[in-house]
């Protein structure tokens, strides 16, 4: 069990979190929720011991607590199999001596001493059988035994994660702190890590963006909000639910309330100076026992995005033919033909690496194909998010600034009004551009979207650094755009929420599916099954 006893947590005048207790029990799994910038990292951090609350609170631990690394170059020079021991730190620094004192030519008798003990230390942590359990938990996670005394460098992103998640499970921990899991993940590892975390027996606290994620994953959620941190049972969606009919309910109740208290002091006003005096001192106490719930401001914040376009373009918006792309002797696609109408919303998916980037570079002339054409309909237009949101923005100016470089008739009273739909309000708008956070510097290349009214949005990963809020009203919004859409994205709500055409890198090669997203995973089961059956 992990217990959190009245913590608080602050930096400078702004409080994060003000006398937290909680308990987080064994077999359950907790999301851990809120707004970018509420908490969320800092209180993980908190329950890791990586840094202390504010103030004297205390966090009662399980001997053995697993945490996910961020950084999934930091291990690249290490072997593979090596990088899931280092899980253990007591395990790995006494190999790492052990071995030190065994190139020594002429031991003391104090190193022999010491070379005794840590022998002893190695036995006790299951040191002898470290490889042979190390090398079962890379199999299980998809990584073959001929891959195990590679460097990590040799991996992609989405398999050093596992690898990571691998050196957080190897020393068989009571608890296991994930901090966004399932950014860089493609939609078939998501699937892998929602399977993986239900077996696991322990006490999970999970952060992430990815609703469906949470939903399938959480038996509750810890959510920030209101300078404290409430523990709700259900998934993520049962406790916004929940969350709203509270505060309507405590809300009713004080309307309710007031409606007396007004009657009450209307009588404490009329008969205060006569002779009812018992009567109004009943009255005042009544309205003293009345007095409304105290409601907290909720910290969070939802950003309104529509995207509107200047002027429709015609029915025909891209025609591709013939287009590939190759690197080195990868074949990325090749004699691809596509033809995109007005209207379509395209998701793009495959696993990491595949091409999604490539393709939607080829289409919008930033990359320059091996073979092909690709023609743009009459007066099409079109606004890009990049995933690397560090290349778009400049430093050495402000938000409103770097906004107002792309004005065209517009004045700055127009700027700063899309700017606060993107809770870039007052102040915030004057914050320097190379100190924003990604959840700020991702709304603010949307207000640039908005504010360009183009007939095409091109969006690559576009979620990655939102928080549930925020990829709820981006899904709203381009769900609403009456434009053409292309969306590279792992986060399956909000695909589901917006494609009504699927592009999907397959083993079999890129295809072109017309329909939703549920549509398309239907028809691939369907495939399967036929595939079964004439493998029978």
């Amino acid at each position: 069990m992990i217990v959190v006893n009245e913590v608080t947590k602050s930096f400078g005048a702004r409080t994060l979190f003000d006398n937290v207790s909680a308990k987080f029990n064994p077999g359950n799994s907790y999301g851990l929720t809120g707004p970018n910038g509420a908490g969320k990292s800092t209180f993980m951090k908190i329950l890791s011991g990586e840094i202390e609350p504010t103030n004297r609170g205390t966090i009662t631990r399980p001997p053995k607590v697993g945490v996910l690394k961020q950084n999934q170059f930091a291990y690249d020079n290490e072997r593979i199999i090596d990088a899931v021991i280092m899980g253990n730190d007591k395990l790995w620094k006494t190999f790492k001596e052990r071995d030190a004192l065994c190139e020594v030519p002429n031991l003391t008798e104090e190193q022999m001493n010491r070379l005794g003990e840590l022998e002893t230390i190695i036995a006790e942590e299951d040191g002898y059988s470290a490889e042979f359990a190390a090398s079962e938990i890379l199999r299980g996670i998809g990584i073959p035994d001929d891959q195990h005394e590679n460097n990590m460098s040799t991996l992609p992103i989405d398999y050093k994660f596992r690898v990571l998640l691998a050196q957080a499970l190897f020393a068989g921990p009571d608890a296991l702190l994930l901090d966004e899991p399932t950014n860089h993940l493609d939609l078939e590892s998501i699937h892998w890590l929602e399977e993986f975390l239900a077996k696991y027996e322990g006490i999970l606290i999970v952060i992430s963006h990815d609703r469906h994620f949470l939903n399938a994953v959480c038996t509750h959620i810890a959510d920030i909000d209101y300078d404290t941190i409430i523990v709700y049972p259900g998934n993520y969606d049962d406790m916004v639910e929940h969350k709203i009919q509270a505060r309507t309910t405590i809300e009713a109740a004080n309307r309710d309330k007031a409606k007396k208290i007004a009657q009450l002091q209307d009588f404490v006003s009329r008969f205060a100076a006569g002779q009812r005096s018992s009567q109004v001192q009943s009255r005042r106490k009544e309205i003293t026992r009345l007095a409304p719930q105290e409601l907290k401001r909720s910290n969070i914040q939802r950003p309104f995005i529509r995207f509107e376009q200047e002027k429709p373009i015609g029915r025909e918006v891209l025609k591709v033919r013939g287009l590939s792309k190759s690197f080195d002797d990868k074949v990325i696609f090749k004699d691809l033909n596509l033809d995109i109408s007005r209207g379509d919303k395209i998701a793009i998916i495959g696993s990491n690496g595949v091409g999604k980037t490539t393709l939607l570079r080829c289409l919008i002339g930033e990359l320059e194909p091996d073979a092909g054409e690709v023609k743009w309909g009459d007066s099409a237009t079109w606004s890009y998010y990049p995933q690397d949101y560090h290349s778009a923005i400049n430093p050495g100016t402000t938000a409103l600034d770097w906004l107002m470089q792309f004005v065209k008739d517009e004045g700055q009273q127009f700027i700063r009004g899309i700017l606060g739909r993107m809770l870039f309000s007052g102040d915030e708008s004057l914050k320097a551009t190379e100190n924003l956070s990604g959840g700020e510097s991702a709304r603010l290349l949307m207000a640039r979207m908005i504010m360009q009214k183009n007939p095409v949005l091109v969006f690559d990963e576009p979620t990655n650094h939102l928080d549930l809020e925020a990829v709820s009203a981006l899904a709203e919004g381009l769900s609403l755009f009456p434009g053409t859409v292309f969306v590279v994205s792992h986060d399956r709500d909000l695909i589901s929420d917006v494609a009504t055409r699927i592009l999907s890198f397959t083993s079999d090669g890129l295809v072109d599916f017309l329909g939703t997203y549920e549509e398309y995973l239907a028809s691939q089961k369907q495939k399967q099954k036929q595939l079964a059956k004439k493998g029978k």
